[in-house]
């Protein structure tokens, strides 16, 4: 099937059967997460694999008691860098560096402005730019998932706060921004399965100037 034909057959599952993914399509979907463009290559995210049913429990009592969160195969918590800063930037470039075997005066210059830039502003600026770099690894994963046969279902309300704290993200300089529950529809009882997807028309998203 094309990317547009997959694209289509996606859609947000709101009741998940509990069956377990396997593990190979996990990490194909991790890999499309690693493997999708950030800003400047910094890749300001982690992403934590829950399978834990407890743990899944107590995040289900934080996230409005939806339930894919304890019915899915496994519960993917993306959390952002809370801010910016120079060993964060530095090991980015130097992994570059290292990787690639050489330094690049360009790509060095290009490090001492993000170093020039970003640690010095707003924390909560830099975590809303880290974020949002989230949200495209999230696309990344959702379209893999698609392609391996996997439902899937972005998920913004929850407690973020509370998220932390279960997670100890705080004290890995890291916030929650989203959720994607990964696992198989239980068709029975998801009401939105046989619902045709609804998107605006072309003619009210598009404008060619």
């Amino acid at each position: 099937m094309s990317f547009i034909e997959k694209l289509n057959e996606r859609y947000a599952a709101k009741s998940m059967n509990g069956e377990v993914v396997p593990q190979d399509k996990i990490d194909n979907i991790l890999e499309a997460i690693r493997l999708a463009p950030t800003s400047s290559g910094l890749q300001p995210f982690e992403v934590f694999v829950i399978t834990n049913p407890d743990v899944k429990s107590q995040i289900r009592e934080i996230a409005w008691n939806q339930s894919q969160v304890t019915d899915c195969s496994h519960l993917l918590v993306f959390a952002a860098w809370d801010n910016y800063t120079a060993d964060r930037i530095n090991h980015m470039f130097d992994l570059t560096n290292e990787i690639r075997g050489f330094k690049n005066e360009g790509w060095e210059n290009y490090r001492q402005m993000l170093l020039d830039g970003y640690p010095q502003r707003d924390p909560n600026v830099n975590f809303e730019h880290a974020a949002r770099q989230t949200y495209i690894a999230l696309m990344a994963g959702m379209t893999q998932a698609v392609y391996d046969g996997v439902d899937s279902t972005p998920m913004e309300g929850f407690d973020p706060a509370a998220l932390d704290k279960i997670l100890g993200l705080k004290e890995k300089g890291l916030r929650s921004t989203i959720l994607l529950p990964l696992g198989y529809r239980d068709a029975e009882k998801d009401w939105l399965v046989n619902l045709e997807k609804v998107r605006k028309p072309m003619s009210e998203l598009v404008t060619t100037i």
